[in-house]
């Protein structure tokens, strides 16, 4: 351990891991911010925190599974002459689902069904906003871990970029669901970012790999013209404000 501490080696893996879980971890703070974007405040920090922690417990427990994390790449199942592993299941399962909850959540969104009071929907939305997460935070550790394993080979050092990566989506997934929480428009373009993540996760599953720089350049380009519309937006009800002033 003390060996670690003064390597550089060591710490150029652990900066470079640590950088790269928290680009993967994107995907799971959007999808965590967008389910608890219906909740009340106080719920939807705990259902940030709790989401947050499955998904620390997840990664940390697959790293010490490492030689049955490793068989997870050997075919399994062959379709068409395509094989398919364990992994590749995860990923196309994944994909599907954040397919489908986009789908559903956006339709939600132009289609609001008022059969239900509020607050009993909302009492019931907190549980199942958590199993989501959990099922959601496997497919992402999974996808996350299978990459860490070829980047650094130390135990120590892997657990410590996921930790690092876990504290940094912690304090950014508060600024992210509040924003989406105040701009209702953003939850719409959060749930498009999803919808191209779920088919980059079924293509990966297949073997056709979409680089995530494609994705993530195309998130960061509409999430700015919508900061721009947002702002624009700000300035014209100002005006207007002030226009009405006496």
């Amino acid at each position: 351990m003390i060996q670690l501490l003064t390597d550089p080696q060591a710490w150029a893996a652990l900066v470079t891991l640590t950088a790269m879980e928290i680009i993967l971890g994107i995907d799971n703070v959007v999808f965590i911010s967008v389910l608890v974007s219906k909740l009340p405040a106080d719920e939807a920090r705990r259902a940030r925190s709790t989401g947050l922690l499955l998904a620390l417990v997840f990664r940390i427990a697959l790293l010490f599974c490492l030689t049955w994390l490793i068989g997870l790449t050997d075919p399994v199942l062959t379709v068409y002459g395509l094989g398919l592993s364990w992994r590749d299941l995860i990923l196309i399962a994944g994909g599907l689902f954040l397919l489908f909850k986009a789908t559903h959540e956006i339709h939600n969104e132009f289609e609001h069904d008022d059969g239900e009071p509020e607050p009993a929907r909302m009492g019931a939305a907190f549980t199942g906003v958590i199993l989501q997460v959990a099922v959601i935070d496997i497919v992402f550790s999974v996808d996350s871990i299978v990459t860490a394993i070829g980047m650094a080979q130390q135990l120590p050092i892997m657990i410590a970029a996921v930790v690092m990566a876990m504290i940094f989506m912690y304090a950014a997934s508060g600024p992210i669901g509040g924003f989406i929480h105040r701009h209702p428009t953003t939850k719409v373009l959060a749930l498009a970012f999803l919808m191209l993540i779920g088919v980059s996760l079924v293509a990966d599953g297949v073997g056709m790999h979409i680089p995530r720089g494609y994705i993530y350049f195309a998130m960061a380009f509409a999430a700015g013209v919508e900061t721009i519309n947002v702002l624009a937006k700000q300035r014209r009800a100002a005006q207007k404000a002030r226009s009405r002033a006496p």
